[in-house]
């Protein structure tokens, strides 16, 4: 079974921000709403899979892109 992370944001504007970027990149992910075991408050985030950490990671430094913070998938 795969394990995904989730990176969510303060805003969604920042979530779009990094899905503009992500998109230029081989990169499997998909914007959902934020699952009710990691916040409950409304809101959205990328989930993508635990391989491409390091490729999230790159695209957030290079672009200097915000998000507030990458979970793991239980």
């Amino acid at each position: 079974m795969d394990q995904y992370n989730y990176m969510t944001f303060k805003s969604v504007s920042y979530a779009m921000k990094v899905e503009t970027e992500v998109k230029k990149h081989d990169i499997e992910y998909k914007v959902i709403p934020v699952p009710r075991s990691i916040s409950s408050s409304c809101g959205i985030c990328i989930r993508f899979f635990k391989s491409d950490m390091d490729k999230m990671k790159d695209i957030i430094e290079n672009n200097k892109l915000v998000y507030d913070n990458i979970y793991l998938s239980a």
